[in-house]
């Protein structure tokens, strides 16, 4: 018999929120793949962050993707890849490939841009 497993992915609403996240939730079978995406509406911002809450509520960074370059996390699993595009109006989607009981979590994402000034 197959297990079933739950992914959940947290979605705040606030008057000034614009990082949109989506499925809610989802419930796969061991083996299957999952897609989580997310969107914001920032001008200005691009980059999305994932991250994934482990059993201890510590959080695990998995990786970003600037504008449309992935940037996996080292020594993160191959199962787990970035793709789209993470400027403003596009969507940046996560896929967990082969799902195992290791991957029921809460995954959240969260979009940013580069403060830093070069010279």
């Amino acid at each position: 018999m197959r297990q079933l497993f739950l992914l959940f992915n947290t979605k705040r609403k606030l008057a000034h929120d614009k990082v949109d996240q989506n499925p809610l939730n989802m419930y796969k079978n061991s083996g299957e793949a999952a897609k989580i995406s997310c969107s914001h509406s920032i001008d200005g911002y691009d980059r999305i962050y994932w991250y994934k809450q482990l059993e201890n509520r510590q959080l695990q960074f998995l990786g970003y993707m600037y504008k449309t370059n992935e940037n996996k996390e080292k020594g993160l699993d191959e199962d787990v890849k970035m793709e789209g595009s993470a400027d403003k109006g596009q969507t940046c989607t996560l896929t967990i490939n082969s799902l195992s009981v290791s991957s029921s979590a809460v995954y959240f994402c969260a979009a940013s841009y580069h403060s830093a000034t070069y010279h």
